[in-house]
């Protein structure tokens, strides 16, 4: 679901993770403070939810208009498998701390849940990353050979590449996104293949824009090459997806 050159204030865990911060105004964590929590993955049964209380969740992360006839997934215990099939192009799922990067400290959280409802472009191109680590990850392989496979099947061309216009929704107020400070927080997200996150003003004093790296929690110099460079940029709103003021904001 990025190289990073300066990090913004919000670029610390994942996806909606570290948007989360930008958009409470959490503080980032320093260096000297990260720690991994959750060296490994829980038992199976601690990221799973009943079904119908996941479509729910699902659902909220957009305005009803949207999520109504978006095709909803749920997690399995062999990955994300269809509940709802929708007819707008859109996808709603709630993502665990496994769909952003691979190297998070939070990425076994077994208390996230992030309500995340993606457009068609993002749906044709985020996605499809999102299942394929999510099924390899409960089978057992590691992040590196998640990673691994991503950048072969990238290669060939076997995974799409990013589409312009990918953006998602984050607007549940149910959801669950860090354990840093300020747990949530409504945003929309733009999945953006450039590597200098100031031509964005992202970061910037003042700025209502943040972005953090889609592929590694450290940057991208943590990896090995051979994937292409993804942004991921946050812009917090002001309401819920159910129109409610939220508490936490940027303005």
């Amino acid at each position: 679901m990025q190289l990073l050159a300066a990090r913004s204030r919000s670029g610390r865990t994942i996806l909606g993770i570290l948007a989360a911060l930008a958009v409470t105004g959490a503080r980032p964590l320093s260096a000297g403070e990260l720690t991994t929590p959750y060296p490994r993955m829980a038992p199976v049964e601690r990221y799973l939810m009943e079904r119908n209380a996941e479509i729910a969740l699902a659902r909220s992360a957009a305005p009803e208009a949207i999520s109504r006839r978006a095709t909803v997934l749920v997690l399995g215990r062999d990955g994300y498998e269809t509940a709802v099939r929708g007819g707008n192009g859109f996808v709603c799922m709630v993502e665990r701390g496994w769909v952003g990067a691979l190297d998070s400290p939070e990425m076994w959280n077994p208390r996230i849940r992030g309500a995340d409802c993606l457009n068609p472009p993002a749906v044709r191109s985020i996605l499809p990353l999102a299942l394929l680590r999510t099924r390899m990850l409960l089978a057992g392989h590691t992040p590196a050979e998640v990673l691994a496979a991503i950048r072969e099947r990238l290669g060939r061309a076997e995974l799409p590449p990013l589409e312009m216009g990918a953006m998602s929704y984050m607007m549940s107020k149910d959801s669950y996104l860090t354990d840093a400070g300020a747990h949530n927080g409504p945003h929309v997200m733009f999945f953006i293949a450039v590597g200098d996150v100031s031509v964005w003003g992202a970061g910037a004093p003042g700025s209502p824009v943040g972005a953090t790296p889609y592929w590694s929690f450290k940057g991208e110099a943590s990896l090995e090459t051979g994937v292409p460079p993804i942004n991921v940029f946050t812009v917090g709103v002001r309401n819920w997806s159910d129109g409610t003021p939220a508490t936490h904001h940027m303005p």
